[in-house]
């Protein structure tokens, strides 16, 4: 699907509440499955990638019974079953490294397979702290499809090289059903839902700094109201800060600090972003935010902020474009090994568009404020964040830009494009 964005010559202007979070929504069916009874999850969201994960857990056994369009109850009784058949976890690589740990704590025989896109990225950063932890687990070379059997884990305290929620994740669950302590540490702190949902469904884990430790636990049933994804308000934020004139609301907005690296970001560049309102929804922080357009200056990302805001990099770096000076991102290599090689992707789209952006080996070198001229085609290669992106930063071109491949944003974000025309 080809899709053409052409420039906005007035403000984004109202109020949008944000789509539900898929990180977690993963969760949400991963541990209402686990829970002995019925759950309920309100909000769930409309991705493809968090469906991927339900009817995963639907072949292992589970039931799941839709209220309405994203309410959703959970009927499980707390154990799974073998599946007759490969789990296929479409594009979603939380689902593989999750559901890997998952199956591996409780013993399950199955095989992990994805399109064409998730087997190309890396594996062996899971597969290598199951296998310590007595995991019969195997790939090809590192890359999906993925073989568990079953085997008795034991638990580990495992230091990983990389500050990873879904490698941390993949070694919590697998710790769930295993006797001892099982620890990990970070060398900086990833986002933490998976821990936030576990201690709200009555999981013995604790967190002390960048380590986190769990023994072996039940879960309970809960009703889980899942907040807005702070990843998919990051394409409103900076449209609303890049394109003059606009003032927009986003509603029910994702606050969890682990998450919230772009809010300290424009904070930095001296943008005009106000949090309005905030509570507690399920174990996690909650508001709404205000933004409008600012003039923005350029800054440095590096560091501990790379873990809070990895999936916002790509617009970061439109946002980045029309900050005066010179932005600087580093430290965030793990960008190549997304659904595509995004520091690559990202650097040779925003030239096209005429933007003053250099490759950097971890990161990008931002020059600005650029104006982008546009008037090219583009390509998405497969990757939904980069589609979005590039939609963007078609917001602020001088001539109309042609995005192919477009569709891929459904895989995270189905309701992108009707939220934007709201604001338009």
């Amino acid at each position: 699907m080809k899709k053409r964005v052409k420039k906005l010559y007035k403000g984004l202007e109202g109020s949008i509440k944000i789509p539900s979070d898929k990180s977690i929504s993963h969760r949400a069916v991963m541990f209402s499955s686990l829970a002995n009874g019925k759950s309920v999850i309100k909000n769930f969201s409309k991705g493809q990638d968090p469906h991927s994960t339900m009817n995963i857990f639907k072949q292992l056994g589970i039931n799941f019974e839709f209220k309405d369009s994203q309410t959703v109850i959970v009927t499980s009784s707390g154990k799974l079953t073998n599946p007759y058949a490969p789990l296929d976890c479409g594009n979603s690589g939380t689902t593989m490294r999750l559901v890997s740990g998952l199956l591996a704590g409780q013993q399950i025989s199955a095989t992990l397979t994805g399109d064409e896109s998730l087997s190309k990225r890396p594996m062996k950063r899971i597969i290598e702290p199951l296998t310590l932890m007595g995991a019969d687990i195997s790939a090809i070379d590192g890359h999906a499809p993925i073989t568990i059997k079953k085997a008795e884990l034991h638990s580990i305290d495992y230091h990983s090289k990389l500050a990873s929620a879904q490698v941390k994740s993949c070694i919590l669950l697998a710790g769930l059903n295993t006797d001892g302590t099982t620890t990990v540490t970070e060398p900086s702190i990833s986002r933490n839902h998976t821990e936030l949902m576990l201690k709200y469904m009555g999981a013995n884990i604790n967190t002390n700094g960048k380590t986190v430790s769990i023994t072996k636990s039940i879960l309970e049933p809960k009703t889980i109201e899942i907040c807005g994804d702070i990843s998919s308000a990051a394409y409103f934020i900076v449209a609303a800060l890049i394109v003059p004139g606009s003032d927009i609301i986003l509603k029910n907005v994702g606050l969890n600090p682990t998450r919230t690296g772009i809010l300290g970001v424009c904070k930095q560049m001296g943008a005009n972003v106000e949090i309005l309102s905030s509570e507690t929804k399920s174990g996690e922080p909650v508001g709404d935010i205000r933004i409008q357009y600012s003039s923005l200056k350029s800054c440095n990302i590096s560091g501990e902020t790379i873990p809070k805001l990895i999936d916002e990099l790509p617009v970061i770096a439109v946002l980045a474009t029309q900050a005066a000076g010179e932005t600087r991102i580093t430290d965030a290599k793990d960008l190549r090994n997304k659904e595509s090689d995004r520091i690559s992707v990202t650097v040779n789209a925003l030239k096209k568009l005429g933007a003053n952006i250099e490759e950097l080996p971890d990161g990008f070198l931002i020059h600005g404020k650029t104006p982008l001229t546009g008037g090219v085609e583009l390509e998405t290669f497969h990757d939904h964040r980069i589609a979005m992106s590039l939609y963007v930063a078609g917001l602020i071109c001088q001539k109309e830009i042609l995005i192919d491949g477009f569709e891929w944003a459904g895989i995270s974000f189905p309701e992108f494009e009707e939220l934007f025309n709201e604001l338009m």
